[in-house]
């Protein structure tokens, strides 16, 4: 059995989870959460704990316990504390700025590039080369960060474009005469 698919999530207070036969609901302070389940994995709620345990001895239902286990405890931390991604843009001129639910980045194309947020993720810029996109669902946000790295991402002979915060960027040596 999955190493991972055999530890128990604790639920905080203030999260809800319900368990239907085709789906699982997570409630909290940050939102709703819902995903559906998988018919090779059977979840049961014991006073505060999710436990996960594999329908039948397949090795397919082993790892799909490991995998919806891994799955919920990230809605569960979600709907609680949320998930955060922070980007830094580095090059002269560049600037983002938040505006609602869009974010406007002047790149250094010819024109601005402007980004819609989906519902539920909320984007701030604390100073104009600094970008946090906060949200419950982990999937969403990350896929959201790397979009917005994938407008202009750092090049390897200075460095410049929009970056992951605590991220390396290797430079290349130029080229000698």
């Amino acid at each position: 059995m999955s190493r991972v698919g055999k530890m128990p999530i604790a639920v905080p207070q203030g999260v809800d989870v319900s368990i239907s036969a085709d789906q699982i609901t997570v409630k909290g302070v940050n939102g709703t959460l819902v995903r559906s389940m998988n018919a090779l994995v059977a979840v049961k709620n014991d006073g505060g704990q999710l436990k996960f345990e594999p329908v039948g001895g397949s090795v397919a239902a082993d790892a799909m316990s490991g995998t919806m286990r891994a799955l919920v405890a990230n809605m569960v931390g979600g709907v609680s504390k949320g998930f955060v991604k922070r980007l830094s843009l580095v090059g002269v001129g560049f600037r983002a700025q938040a505006q609602g639910q869009k974010l406007n980045l002047q790149i250094g194309f010819s024109h601005p590039v402007v980004k819609d947020m989906p519902e539920g993720i909320k984007v701030t810029t604390p100073t104009q080369t600094e970008i946090v996109i906060t949200g419950a669902d982990l999937q969403v946000v990350g896929q959201l960060a790397a979009e917005v790295r994938a407008f202009r991402p750092p090049e390897p002979y200075k460095g410049k474009g929009i970056r992951y915060v605590g991220e390396r960027v290797t430079l290349k040596e130029t080229k000698k005469k």
